[in-house]
């Protein structure tokens, strides 16, 4: 947790639009389908709701039960924009080489199996919440 959050520090210093397209143009790049689930002629607004989402998320790293029950609950708002679990993995490539891409020299085996068990564990909150919201409608 303290790799993550060191890290995200020095994310959350640079420039947000800059890591937020970076994020997102690799997603796109990846799997050119998820693009039609964006707005289509601006995306600052949805690069500060990740990057804040983000910031919270890794402030909260401290509460992990806490903050799995909120990622379960955030999962369920996803579901109804067409989120699938494969898009968890798609996402977790898409940040984790946004990582590396941003902490260029500072990123290494360490940090990537922090960030690695840290967005798995909370991916797998989201889909298992994303499942539920399924089953319970």
């Amino acid at each position: 947790m303290e790799l993550v959050k060191e890290t995200w520090a020095m994310v959350a210093g640079m420039d947000t639009q800059t890591v937020g397209m970076l994020f997102y143009n690799r997603l796109f790049e990846i799997t050119p389908d998820l693009k039609a689930m964006f707005p289509a002629d601006d995306m600052s607004g949805q690069v500060r709701k990740l990057l804040a989402m983000l910031g919270y998320i890794v402030s909260k790293l401290d509460n992990l039960d806490s903050l799995k029950d909120e990622i379960a609950r955030l999962a369920q708002r996803h579901v109804k924009y067409g989120v699938t679990d494969e898009h968890f993995t798609l996402v977790g490539r898409a940040l984790l080489w946004t990582l590396e891409t941003g902490l260029q020299d500072k990123w290494n085996k360490d940090i990537q199996i922090a960030w690695t068990l840290c967005y798995t564990t909370l991916a797998e909150a989201m889909m298992a919440g994303g499942r539920y919201s399924h089953t319970s409608v």
